[in-house]
């Protein structure tokens, strides 16, 4: 089990990058478009470095669903392995069998 602090922060962040995703996207655009002048480029650049670091997508933490846990998370299922490996086991996944060789 992660500590809830943790848990609580990168919530937190999921919901700043939501507030601020169309915005970025916007500014982004105009970063990489090449009609863009130096100067519109310039100061969209600079309104990104202005908004808040949690704003970024890169700062959300991929966690277990179940516990928080922040290491060895599988997308396909929104868990951890250790997690993955519970229910897999339990019959709790469908379609996911034990595989033996």
């Amino acid at each position: 089990m992660a500590k809830k602090s943790k848990v609580v922060k990168d919530e937190r962040r999921r919901a700043v990058v939501a507030r601020y995703a169309v915005r970025r996207a916007a500014l982004k655009a105009v970063v990489r478009r090449a009609s863009s002048t130096d100067a519109e480029r310039a100061a969209a650049v600079a309104e990104l470095a202005r908004q808040p670091r949690d704003a970024s997508a890169t700062r959300v933490r991929n966690r277990d669903s179940v516990d928080g846990r922040p290491r060895g998370y599988l997308r396909a299922f929104g868990l951890s392995r250790i997690r993955v490996r519970e229910q897999a086991h339990a019959g709790f996944l469908p379609g996911v069998r034990k595989s033996s060789w």
